[in-house]
């Protein structure tokens, strides 16, 4: 008997809609509107050029002073606090 295929689940309009960063994210990504999916890939991208990414804990980000900006200030932060911090800074 054959297994149904599943179809892959495609992002949402809104998820893929491009949105602006505001001054400080710009100041790691650049200022040019992207969908929230590029913002978190290029964060990534910034925080492996950075070596960044707590060694002891993956799961943790050290901010440099770019990064605590959009932190509230909080020198680290786990990898799911980070888009909750980030995503206050679109428009």
């Amino acid at each position: 008997m054959a297994e149904p295929t599943q179809s892959k689940r495609k992002p949402g309009a809104a998820f893929m809609k491009p949105v602006q960063p505001d001054e400080k994210l710009a100041a790691v990504i650049g200022d040019e509107p992207v969908p929230r999916s590029e913002i978190t890939r290029k964060l990534w991208d910034y925080i492996r050029a950075n070596n960044l990414q707590d060694p002891n804990n993956k799961t943790r980000i050290n901010a440099d002073d770019k990064l605590r900006e959009l932190f509230d200030g909080r020198d680290q932060v786990t990898m799911f606090e980070m888009t909750k911090y980030v995503f206050g800074h679109v428009r």
